[in-house]
């Protein structure tokens, strides 16, 4: 299925600067994702090696991927807690071996950690997705700042411990720009530029507001900034239907619809193909 259309609820077109390419966000682009873990909750253990995570890379950049973003350590519930020297072993040369292959392609690196954001950009990363906000690591956001990478900031609970729990708000789009208010003069003042929001689907929110999120997602960021959406097999939308995270493909592909049509600047997810842009 195939689409052709920019963002009609923001009125400013947004760029970023990866590595001296300017990145022209005015049409959505599509972030696929390459897990090196054994544990993810959907796709564990398929792409942990080198010869399978370059054939998952190519898959996403025909399928219309823009940006492939790598990660080591999964987030969800009950997860493995990863130290630093381990998520480094298990990324090992895959970014670099990527960009060799496929020059043109944008990587973003999923990590919390300042000294894997190194190593990351040593091997020619173009773009920081934290999901911590710079919470877990104190050095997280001077290295990023240092690197001069575009960073994916987002909304999510304070502490590694606490990130699942669910957190009662009297109004979740208030509360979540809230946030992004004081973060973004934080990452200003330690010189990061280009900013990228995500407000944290999955991440110690309700499936009541998770919808409100997608519903009022025009106003996230109050669109100065663009922004990252990421439902894909999320359970708020499979759970409550009863089924599998791989049984909802036509429920997200409607929900990731009304996401770029209420300004999503990028979607993140696991099957690009399910949504070419």
């Amino acid at each position: 299925m195939n689409f052709s259309f920019t963002n009609s609820a923001n009125s400013k077109l947004f760029s970023i600067n990866c590595n001296g390419r300017l990145i022209d966000l005015s049409k959505p682009k599509l972030m696929g994702i390459l897990n090196l873990t054994p544990d993810s909750f959907s796709d564990g253990g398929k792409f942990n090696n080198e010869k399978s995570a370059l054939q998952q890379a190519e898959n996403l950049l025909k399928n219309g991927a823009t940006i492939i973003d790598i990660g080591a350590q999964s987030t969800r519930p009950n997860s493995e807690y990863l130290k630093v020297d381990e998520e480094i072993r298990r990324i090992g040369n895959i970014i670099s071996l990527i960009k060799k292959e496929f020059p043109e392609s944008l990587i973003s690196l999923d990590t919390f950690y300042s000294d894997v954001v190194r190593f990351g950009h040593d091997e020619g990363i173009d773009i920081v997705n934290d999901i911590s906000a710079g919470q877990f690591d104190p050095e997280l956001l001077n290295t990023v700042a240092e690197t001069g990478l575009p960073y994916i900031l987002m909304h999510i609970n304070p502490t590694y411990g606490s990130m699942h729990e669910k957190i009662r708000f009297d109004d979740i789009i208030l509360s979540i720009n809230r946030f992004f208010s004081e973060k973004i003069l934080e990452l200003k003042q330690k010189g990061i530029k280009d900013i990228i929001l995500d407000p944290g689907f999955g991440f110690g929110k309700t499936v009541e507001d998770q919808y409100k999120m997608i519903d009022e997602f025009e106003y996230v960021g109050f669109g100065k900034y663009p922004v990252l959406a990421g439902i894909s097999k999320k359970s708020f939308i499979y759970k409550p239907l009863g089924k599998l995270a791989n049984e909802v493909e036509k429920e997200t592909l409607d929900l990731h619809l009304k996401l770029i049509e209420k300004g999503a600047n990028i979607i993140r997810l696991h099957d690009p193909q399910t949504l070419k842009l």
